[in-house]
């Protein structure tokens, strides 16, 4: 029996949540699949703004169609002519404006391709929600990445609703976990401190100046407490500007970090203060790494995240109550009991399981069966 011709679409293969879910799942795949019938993938983006998870992709053996260079006005067409090209056998699509566009579109193609949509996140903005509605009776399945995106609206609007939680590579975030030594060395993060990172991309959601407005609290009462800022986006300088206005030197936005995993494994706390969000991939990489995680209590999160157990969870959009479960966390006491915590939900979070999920599902819907 020969594998399955899979086609993935992404609107970018930047450094987000969606996009390394999408490649972390795909190298699992590709490692499991050695002595057997082999899927072969392609992933097609409108854009890449660094080679980072392109290359992995392509070291990988996987296939990478990148439309940057085209003009972005002509991109649409050039979507919907390269995946027709591909002749793929299922199209998953993990963008709602690229599926909106190539689900109509895939109608008139011949052999036409089964369409499976997988949702990363709970709240679109209204005209994209409009779009997705309107097409998504076209797929024959819609995967959600956890029970709370499964339960919002971008989720319940298509046939076929499964859940499968997504993953990292735990083995790999043990071993930067091993080395978080060096990483502290790395970052010259003094012995003596509590180190709590934050990695998300600088954008209204993530909701930075409450974290700062959080950390200036925590400081003042932990003087240890030191806290890293990772990640790029259209609010970084101006996150910048206001940890200066507040003098707080125990506070670095320190930008984009590559594999930021490996800071996140060498942390105290990962912390995260967002509005809302789907299944944020730094939470799952802190579980996997044995870090706990405090976080407001939105999305995703919640399904992975236990208060007590390995993590604190608070009130969204109050920077005391995110400033009083750091605090909570960082006590002797609790924070040994939630490193065991995490390091026990790691089993949750292994991408190996959700490659093999995937595999199976599009063998099902290739052969009509419905395991």
């Amino acid at each position: 029996m020969r594998g399955v011709n899979v086609c993935e679409v992404i609107k970018t293969l930047d450094v987000g949540g969606a996009e390394v879910l999408l490649v972390e799942r795909l190298l699992a795949a590709s490692r499991r699949q050695a002595g057997r019938p082999a899927n072969r993938y392609t992933v097609v983006c409108l854009s890449a703004s660094t080679e980072e998870l392109t290359g992995r992709l392509r070291a990988a053996g996987i296939d990478v169609v990148d439309l940057s260079s085209c003009p972005r006005l002509l991109r649409p067409a050039r979507l919907v002519r390269e995946v027709r090209r591909l002749r793929p056998d299922v199209v998953n699509l993990h963008s709602p404006l690229p599926a909106a566009l190539l689900r109509p579109a895939s109608r008139l193609w011949h052999p036409r391709p089964i369409l499976v949509s997988t949702v990363h996140n709970v709240r679109y903005r209204t005209v994209t929600m409009a779009l997705d509605r309107a097409t998504a009776w076209l797929d024959s399945r819609t995967v959600a990445v956890s029970p709370q995106v499964a339960r919002a609206r971008t989720g319940r609007r298509g046939r076929g609703l499964s859940t499968c939680v997504h993953g990292v590579r735990v083995a790999g975030q043990r071993q930067w976990a091993e080395r978080a030594a060096a990483t502290r060395r790395e970052w010259s993060v003094p012995d003596d401190a509590l180190l709590i990172v934050n990695v998300a991309n600088f954008h209204p959601q993530k909701n930075h100046r409450l974290l700062v407005e959080a950390a200036a609290k925590v400081v003042a009462a932990e003087p240890r407490a030191l806290f890293l800022l990772a990640g790029s986006g259209p609010l970084r300088d101006a996150t910048a500007e206001h940890v200066s206005r507040l003098g707080l030197d125990r506070v670095r936005v320190v930008g984009h970090v590559p594999e930021a995993g490996r800071l996140i494994a060498a942390a105290d706390l990962l912390v995260l203060s967002s509005s809302y969000e789907g299944l944020p991939v730094v939470v799952m990489e802190a579980l996997a790494a044995g870090v706990p995680v405090v976080s407001t209590a939105v999305g995703g999160v919640s399904d992975l995240i236990e208060t007590g157990k390995n993590g604190v969870l608070t009130v969204p959009g109050s920077a005391d109550a995110l400033a009083g479960g750091i605090l909570q966390a960082l006590r002797p006491d609790m924070r040994a009991r939630l490193r065991a915590g995490a390091r026990e939900s790691a089993g949750q979070v292994d991408i190996a399981r959700a490659a093999e999920w995937f595999d199976k599902l599009y063998g099902e819907v290739c052969t009509g069966t419905n395991g």
